[in-house]
Parts: C-alpha cells; sequence; structure tokens
C-alpha cells in the first residue's frame, strides 16, 4: 500500500488489499483477559471441539479490530485522518479460527464534505475482511473524518 493516501486519492471505486495477520490462540487469550468474555466458544477446547466449529474461534470483536489495525494501523492515510466515525451493516459471515490468517480487501465506497468544515470529509469504504481461503468472515462499512487539504507534521513534511 501507498505510505499515505490523500483526499483527493479517495476516487470512488480505489481499492486497498492490506497485509496479512494471522490469528492465534494467545491473541485470544489476550482479548478474553482484556475484555473479560471467556466465553467457552472461545477459551475452552473441549467444548468448542464439541461444537459446529469444531474447536476454539476468535472473537468477532476480535477479528473486526484486527481488521480496523490492518486497514489504518500502518500509516495509510498518515496524519489525514481525525476521527473514525462509525460502522454500519457489519456482519460476521464465517468463524475466524485459530491459525486463520486474515486480511482486508476495501473500497471506497463515497466521499462527501462536510459542509460545515470545508477542510474536512467523510470517506466511507465497503470492507470484507477474508480468510487464507478466500472466504469473507466479516464485512460492512467502515467511515472515517478527514482532512481534505494537505497536512505538514512538525517535522516539516507535507503529507497527504
Amino acid at each position: 500500500m501507498n505510505p499515505s493516501v490523500s483526499w483527493s486519492d479517495l476516487t470512488t471505486g480505489r481499492r486497498f488489499v492490506t497485509r496479512a495477520r494471522t490469528v492465534t490462540e494467545s491473541d485470544v487469550v489476550q482479548f478474553a483477559g482484556s475484555t473479560g468474555d471467556f466465553s467457552p466458544m472461545h477459551v475452552d477446547h473441549e467444548f468448542a471441539g464439541r461444537s459446529d466449529f469444531g474447536g476454539p474461534i476468535a472473537h468477532g470483536l476480535l477479528g473486526l479490530s484486527y481488521a480496523h489495525g490492518l486497514m489504518f494501523g500502518g500509516g495509510l492515510l498518515g496524519h489525514n485522518a481525525i476521527a473514525f466515525m462509525g460502522m454500519s451493516d457489519w456482519r460476521f459471515t464465517a468463524p475466524i479460527m485459530l491459525g486463520d490468517t486474515i486480511h482486508v480487501e476495501f473500497t471506497v465506497e463515497h466521499t462527501r464534505e462536510r459542509r460545515n468544515d470545508p477542510g474536512q470529509g467523510l470517506v466511507t469504504f465497503d470492507v470484507a475482511v477474508v480468510n487464507q481461503d478466500g472466504v469473507v468472515v466479516q464485512r460492512g462499512k467502515k467511515t472515517l473524518l478527514m482532512h481534505t487539504t494537505t497536512i505538514t507534521t512538525e517535522a516539516g513534511r507535507t503529507e497527504g
């Protein structure tokens, strides 16, 4: 991916694909500890092994969190991103099994400059979280608030 994408680069239909990340048992246990969600579907091999999934699955919100990090944690939007505004129509369409490797494919669905602040705009992405077998495990839309003008960092570098 490009090191930093500006507002003018976010044309409708532009597609991005992230790097991949493997979801481990350690990730699931740490997430359970952080959230307090120790559901046996996530942390009890014997219980989960008797389920339709045949073994423990990652928390849906862990997958969602990793997807967000894969999308924006690598500096794709640089200093141009202001805030994550929300998501809609998010669906958990298949389990993320321990050991699955996921990546994110996302497309600019639409952009809109804010009427009250022409230096800011909203971009909505159509997002699919995909496992190593090409199965979409989560999908939905994410919206971000961005600067529509070039941002200069403290070091004097121009971004966007």
